[in-house]
């Protein structure tokens, strides 16, 4: 199962995370919701697999191509 890193292609805040590691997603699904400039912008899943890491957690500050998360598919 190759490992793919899920990043961010804005900067904000982190204000709502839907997943958990451990739980599955589908290509497309949600992994987080990023505050920027007062819009929510989500963070897509690019493939169908297990979340194995999140590596920010819910108010983080995260910049642009930050690594947010670990699919396994």
């Amino acid at each position: 199962m190759p490992n793919i890193k899920i990043v961010t292609e804005v900067a904000g805040r982190i204000c709502a995370m839907p997943v958990q590691v451990g739980g599955t997603v589908a290509d497309g699904d949600e992994i987080v919701v990023i505050e920027a400039m007062k819009m929510e912008i989500p963070v897509p899943s690019p493939a169908s697999g297990t979340i194995t890491s999140l590596l920010v957690k819910l108010n983080d500050v995260v910049a642009e191509g930050q690594a947010i998360a670990i699919v396994a598919n």
